[in-house]
């Protein structure tokens, strides 16, 4: 639990004196795309282990 805390604290000290309203928002409509992608890329690496594909 304190990982997620110290995660959390860092997101929102990273974003807290960024600049104006449009570059905050936009790096962090990017930091949830990434967070997206990173997801569907673990859960297609995982699916393909787990129904044995064979990595040559």
């Amino acid at each position: 639990m304190k990982h997620i805390l110290l995660i959390k604290e860092i997101y929102l000290e990273a974003f807290k004196n960024l600049g104006s309203f449009f570059i905050r928002n936009l790096f962090k409509i990017f930091t949830w795309f990434c967070l997206a992608c990173l997801v569907i890329v673990l859960y297609a690496f995982i699916f393909r282990v787990a129904t044995g594909f064979a990595f040559d």
